[in-house]
């Protein structure tokens, strides 16, 4: 029993952590949040099952390509559409548009692809029997897809030219255009990539929910408890955090019924952020404020 929560508790945190991820991204790219992303995730799932696999008739593989190629667009377009123009007028704005953004695609997807769940037959589906134990196939699936995944944007991020741009945006945007970097491409690329994330945990997930619209409710959230927990805005620290969360929620179904152990990640979240605010990899350098408004110019000349 213990072996098996444990197994899927990985997995679980896992796609928490590439959600927190997600966010982080975004917010050390524009230092704006992206509220849609559980619409994000749900609508990767409906593009993938919907309509490269059940509509188009394409093969797994070639709906994973198809999916990912499509979201990226996507997140271009969002990126010129919300993000770009929005950042410099402070989070509470771009809260709000991609909150009446994912509120669009609840809805939009329902006119689409119907009211009705997607079901995908022997889809990273099977069991593996270890002695008495049962563990589901697509949790071992999720945790190497996840893996690899994590590992292959580290290295981006480190040994590309691209992924160091990323890095120097982060720390000082202004620096970072006066040395040549172009900070509004970056942004195009960070919220682009961010999407694709979404729509990979899209597609993993669909083993352990039907597609529908509400899928991803439960996981954005637990994905943003992930990022505040391991430290806003840093990437080791999303990693850390939804890993943390899969595991202790589901361990805890051996003490508390199952029913409750989504109260866990809220409780953990509580004691970590008492304990140390900025989380457990925080620098303490994050701060979730709007930005103040730009300095104005008097009748005199003088700034204030």
């Amino acid at each position: 029993m213990f072996v098996q929560l444990l197994v899927s508790g990985i997995a679980m945190g896992f796609v928490y952590a590439l959600v927190a991820i997600e966010y982080t991204l975004i917010w050390n790219s524009c230092s704006l949040l992206n509220f849609s992303h559980g619409q994000l995730i749900m609508l990767g799932a409906y593009i993938f099952g919907g309509t490269f696999v059940t509509g188009l008739g394409f093969s797994y593989a070639m709906g994973w390509i198809g999916t990912i190629a499509l979201v990226a667009i996507l997140g271009t377009i969002l990126a010129f559409v919300i993000f770009i123009p929005l950042k410099d007028f402070g989070s509470l704005y771009a809260i709000v548009a991609t909150m009446l953004f994912g509120i669009v695609i609840s809805n939009l997807v329902p006119l689409i692809y119907g009211i009705y769940p997607i079901h995908l037959n022997n889809y990273l589906s099977g069991i593996y029997k270890i002695g008495n134990m049962v563990i589901t196939r697509a949790y071992f699936y999720i945790i190497i897809v996840a893996v690899l995944a994590v590992t292959a944007l580290l290295c981006f991020m480190k040994y590309t030219k691209i992924g160091k741009a990323m890095r120097c945006v982060q720390e000082n945007k202004a620096m970072s255009a006066m040395v040549g970097i172009n900070v509004r491409a970056n942004m195009v690329i960070t919220i682009s990539l961010s999407c694709v994330i979404c729509a990979l945990v899209g597609m993993l997930v669909v083993p352990l929910f039907s597609i529908t619209v509400t899928m991803a409710d439960t996981i954005s959230m637990k994905g943003f408890i992930s990022g505040v927990l391991g430290g806003f805005g840093s990437v080791p620290g999303a990693i850390l955090g939804g890993i943390l969360v899969g595991v202790i929620e589901n361990i805890s179904t051996i003490y508390i019924p199952s029913v409750y152990k989504d109260i866990t990640s809220f409780l953990i979240l509580i004691v970590v952020l008492l304990i140390k605010p900025s989380g457990l990899l925080g620098t303490g350098k994050t701060k979730m404020t709007a930005k103040k408004p730009a300095a104005y110019t008097r009748k005199g000349g003088t700034k204030r």
